[in-house]
């Protein structure tokens, strides 16, 4: 009995020892581009356009803007342009660093990254170097995929020094609050009841 035990325990050993060993066989190791994935950083969004706004003109300069309203004009955007679910843009030529259409774009798009969702349409041609879709997504026009676009952005704008140096004065200005001015305890508090109007129906 002794000896079967001691067969019991060796077997169940042996059967732990090689299926550690086979799982580990049929087990799939990552590559070092999987594990060396660097986590990459949301672009924010700092301006929104609301879904009840129509806008005509240009939007220029560096940031993230979310488009839920109508938008008709120039759009050269150092960033990240969102037009959302209700969106609408007319531009001639789109160009930002990245562009998610979930709503509708009539022109073209020059962009680093075009994202459309199952949601967006859009009617124009593309150059990207890195296009997505989802099922349901509207193209109607050209891509043409790049290694690199060139957006031709207007570099971002710099302080001039009298800017600086008055924002420099700014943050070192300590703030000055008021000393608020005690109530003597001794002073009494006059309450006073002010004559009720009487309703148009009431005698």
């Amino acid at each position: 009995m002794r000896d079967s035990r001691v067969f019991s325990c060796v077997l169940v050993l042996l059967v732990y020892f090689f299926y550690g060993k086979i799982a580990s066989m049929f087990k799939r190791n990552p590559t070092p581009a999987e594990t060396a994935q660097p986590v990459q950083a949301v672009e924010r969004i700092t301006s929104v356009l609301g879904s009840g706004v129509i806008w005509h003109g240009s939007i220029n300069g560096s940031g993230g803007v979310r488009i839920e309203g109508a938008f008709e004009g120039e759009i050269a955007l150092r960033g990240m342009l969102v037009v959302g679910e209700t969106g609408r843009v007319t531009c001639q030529n789109v160009r930002a660093n990245t562009v998610i259409v979930a709503g509708a774009v009539r022109g073209n798009i020059t962009t680093q990254k075009l994202e459309i969702r199952a949601t967006g349409r859009v009617w124009g041609d593309v150059v990207t170097t890195a296009f997505v879709t989802e099922e349901g997504a509207f193209l109607r026009g050209q891509i043409r995929m790049e290694e690199s676009v060139d957006l031709n952005l207007e570099p971002a704008p710099e302080a001039t020094p009298s800017e600086a140096a008055q924002a420099e004065v700014i943050a070192q200005t300590p703030l000055q609050m008021p000393e608020p001015t005690p109530v003597p305890a001794s002073t009494p508090v006059s309450t006073q009841r002010l004559p009720r109007k009487k309703k148009t129906g009431e005698s």
